[in-house]
């Protein structure tokens, strides 16, 4: 009755975490500490999955430790690492637990790019092997009883945890060891013997019989509802199906026996006998039917002499009325067992390996974050540094300041030489050209990139579309043109951003064909350069004048507007607010994020002040702009105007706008070249993602072809069809008496036509006599061979002689005289090795088949056989 059932570990192939998990660590965290202690723990997880799912385990509890152990990890990392085909793919294969293949009506082996598949198996095998731990439990230790009640609960909780979650994990059918109806029928099971263990307890300690009675009661409930589940599937091996039925009804007997001592003691003597007879026809049937599998006999001794003695007593005593079993009064069920709660950690030495990792939510909150971030500081520096050019472009205009330092006429004025050495300084026209070269050179490189990462995906989703069309049905795994739809997104918007970069290019460097003669200017000797500038007459009567004055304290305003910008600048760059801790707030307390309204709640709140400055220095430009336009009306009234003048300012104003259009130009140039710097990184991870999962649905599409070739080889080239009789009746006869086994066939045959073969078989044909035979015996063996019984006995056979003799045609080995002969010699051989009978053809002019010799007289060529001796073969 200690039988109990266990279930067997899933098997899994090895899978490389460290390749694709730090590949995502490096890419997704800046080297450093943090990445460091990434890097460790992915080695820590690749060992921790080869502990519990590479090795064979024992059946201890340190060996489920490891298993729940690595479980809860897999729990912890799922949001923190994006797991899916078209990012972090890993395929993950398992094979079916009970390894029946289409016996059963699922896949031997399946091949998932899933975290939750992985998830469910192990999940599976901590079910397994606590059913495992649990049965090989001492059912006579009390502490023993209770770890087998705890390791059931365990595994009927994982087990109906995987029932409830399967479907949701997988995204196709998964195979039948971990379909809902097996696992809802293994949870059943778990639980049943759970309760069975409580019954153990409770009658080890002599508890109340009424107690004991529902105790058994509800385990053979159990039992009974697990057998219903099962009773016409093959979701499970055909062993479990008798050990259930056994099981439902050793329960309900020793619910039958202890409701009967109740019974007793109540003074109900033939309700009592009622109760035995049931339990002792429920032992009977589990005698009867599946002694195989589980033991009844102390139980029907049990009960037969607790049914004996009633008997007699309520014989010569009582005399009570023995009622009908299905008048007796229903025995109470009482359930203390319960599936235990999936809730990780299940582990009690569990330690996140992954624990300072943000979960992936919280990780994609943050990214965006960072683009929000990076949009409105980019926003507030773009409308200063767009503020600050369009002073420096109305200053040019107007050729302030180097009209109010040009008064002489016939020097250069001292902004300009400033601005010539600044370009000297900063290298010149060397400089641009070479950061111009630079450019295409990056662009190309970039294209390249781009263009062989979606090359991969084309040639991969070609072949699988050839596949797909090849196998139709078959071909059950995602199409690639709808996996690799968000790359293919992200390439066109990387080729988007590739457009406008040349075209940006393009724009940078006609601006540069249209200064360059100007900046080659400024980059010449001071001689030089005074030379080319046109002189004029002096304007000296303007110096200390009050409309001077005046613009010279607007240009210093204007110059400390630039200076408070730049100061600005820097701040709004340095602002920084760690918002991961906002969103792991959040998804603890509502279990999701609401990016939007946190963020931009952050960002008012970081950058609403910078907002207000950055409006008042706008304000602030715009009114001195105007003071300095009406300042300068006035001052060129004043001056005195002529051809030489005009030119002099005229070559001073394009030599003011060359220098700002260098430092524009320069400043453009390298945006440009670490843009194209910083896009090659991500097109490298880019093309690193497409390659990662090219080769993985280049695995999986392996497994697949693998699994198509094996299922294709098991079909049968043919339907089925019935054999005719004559094709399975063999024709040589058998050496034992009896019928001959048909042979077996791959074809299915209905259990009347198997029975009624024997009958239908005739029988083989009887050995022909021995060779000294008259002639007319020979004729009629010949034409038609008599069918006789088969033989009832054998004389024992002669000692050998002292050469090789026998009769002309083989016998069978194993016996004395045996020897091969050319088939050429023996007229039987056909008949006698189920070949058919050949007609024979004379040829023209051949004589007939040559008559017997005389009576008496052997064939001439063959050895004569001494007279009075025993044949060496079998007498019919």
């Amino acid at each position: 009755m200690a039988t109990f059932i266990s279930v067997p570990l899933k098997k899994s192939s090895e899978v490389d975490l460290v390749k694709p998990l730090s590949k995502f660590v490096t890419a997704s965290y800046p080297a450093g500490d943090e990445q460091s202690e990434y890097l460790r723990a992915v080695e820590e997880l690749n060992k921790l999955r080869k502990s519990a799912l590479g090795r064979p385990l024992d059946k201890h509890e340190s060996s489920l430790e490891i298993l729940l152990r690595y479980y809860d990890q897999l729990c912890s990392i799922e949001p923190k690492f994006p797991f899916c085909e078209n990012q972090l793919c890993l395929t993950f294969t398992w094979k079916d637990a009970f390894d029946k293949g289409s016996l059963f009506g699922g896949s031997v082996k399946l091949s998932l790019a899933s975290l939750g598949y992985e998830k469910t198996c192990v999940l599976f095998n901590c079910a397994a092997l606590a059913s495992q731990i649990a049965t090989e439990q001492n059912i006579d230790n009390d502490e023993c009883l209770k770890a087998a009640a705890k390791y059931y609960q365990l595994a009927s909780g994982a087990f109906s945890h995987i029932k409830d979650t399967v479907l949701s994990a997988l995204s196709r059918e998964p195979t039948m060891d971990i379909c809902p109806e097996t696992v809802g029928t293994l949870s059943t099971i778990m639980l049943a013997q759970a309760q069975e263990v409580f019954f153990l307890k409770a009658t080890s300690d002599r508890m109340k019989d009424a107690v004991i009675a529902k105790l058994a009661n509800q385990a053979a409930d159990f039992y009974g509802e697990a057998f219903k589940q099962c009773q016409y599937k093959d979701n499970l091996p055909k062993e479990v199906l008798p050990v259930l039925a056994a099981k439902h009804c050793i329960m309900q007997a020793n619910a039958e026996l202890h409701q009967s001592i109740l019974a007793k003691q109540k003074k109900r003597f033939g309700e009592e006998i009622a109760r035995l007879q049931h339990a002792a026809e429920l032992v009977k049937t589990v005698a009867s039917r599946y002694d195989e599998y589980v033991s009844v006999k102390d139980l029907t001794d049990k009960i037969n002499r607790a049914l004996t003695a009633a008997k007699k007593d309520n014989d010569f005593i009582y005399h009570d009325r023995v009622p009908e079993v299905k008048d007796l009064e229903h025995i109470g069920k009482a359930a203390l067992v319960k599936a235990t709660a999936i809730t990780p950690p299940l582990s009690q030495k569990f330690t996140d390996l992954f624990e300072k990792m943000v979960p992936m939510a919280v990780q994609q909150s943050m990214g965006i974050y960072g683009q929000r971030k990076a949009d409105t500081v980019n926003r507030l520096v773009g409308t200063m540094r767009e503020a600050t050019n369009l002073c420096n472009g109305v200053l040019a205009s107007l050729n302030l300041p180097a009209a109010l330092e040009d008064l002489s006429g016939d020097s250069i004025p001292q902004s300009i030489a400033e601005k010539s050495r600044s370009i000297v300084g900063q290298g010149g026209l060397q400089n641009i050209e070479k950061l111009i070269r630079d450019l295409p050179e990056l662009l190309t490189r970039n294209r390249e990139i781009l263009d062989e990462s979606l090359k991969m995906l084309d040639d991969e989703e070609t072949t699988d579309n050839e596949l797909r069309s090849k196998f139709n049905q078959r071909w059950n795994r995602t199409p690639s043109g709808d996996l690799y739809k968000p790359l293919r997104a992200e390439g066109t918007n990387f080729r988007n951003v590739l457009d406008k970069a040349v075209q940006a290019d393009q724009v940078v460097r006609d601006r540069y064909n249209a200064q360059c003669d100007m900046i080659a200017l400024l980059c010449k000797p001071e001689n030089e350069l005074n030379a080319a500038i046109p002189s004029a007459n002096p304007t000296r009567t303007l110096q200390g004048s009050e409309v001077v004055n005046v613009l010279r304290s607007l240009l210093a305003q204007l110059d400390e507007v630039k200076k408070e910008r730049e100061t600005l600048e820097g701040e709004i760059k340095a602002v920084t607010f760690d918002m991961s801790t906002a969103f792991l707030k959040a998804l603890a307390q509502d279990g999701a994020i609401n990016e939007e309204q946190l963020s931009l709640s952050q960002l008012d709140q970081s950058y609403g002040s910078y907002n207000h400055k950055v409006s008042a220095s706008l304000s602030k430009q715009e009114e001195l702009l105007g003071q300095v336009q009406t300042a300068h009306q006035e001052f060129s009234s004043l001056k005195q105007s002529n051809n030489e003048a005009n030119q002099r300012e005229e070559v001073l104003k394009k030599l003011a706008s060359a220098h700002d259009s260098y430092v524009e130009i320069c400043n453009n140039l390298r945006e440009g070249t670490k843009f194209y710097n910083d896009l090659t990184e991500i097109l490298l991870k880019f093309q690193n993602k497409c390659s990662d999962i090219v080769f993985a649905r280049k695995t999986e599409r392996d497994e697949l072809l693998k699994e198509l070739q094996q299922s294709i080889a098991r079909e049968p080239s043919a339907p089925s069809f019935n054999v005719p009789a004559y094709q399975s009746t063999p024709a040589a006869p058998a050496l034992a008496p009896g019928p001959t086994p048909a042979p077996r066939t791959v074809f299915a045959q209905q259990p009347q036509q198997v029975q009624q073969q024997p009958q239908q078989k005739p029988q083989p044909p009887s050995r022909p006599p021995p060779p000294s035979f008259t002639p007319q015996a020979a004729s009629a063996t010949l034409a038609a061979p008599t069918p006789t019984g088969p033989p009832t006995s054998n004389p024992p056979p002669a000692a050998p002689p002292s050469q090789a003799q026998g009769p002309p045609y083989p016998t069978y080995q194993g016996y004395q005289g045996f020897y091969q002969m050319p088939m050429g010699y023996n007229p039987y051989a056909y008949g006698q090795y189920n070949m058919p009978y050949m007609p024979y053809q004379a040829a023209p002019g051949q004589g007939g088949f040559p008559g017997a010799p005389p009576a008496g007289q052997p064939y001439p060529g063959y050895p004569q056989q001494p007279p009075q001796q025993q044949p060496y073969y079998p007498q019919q």
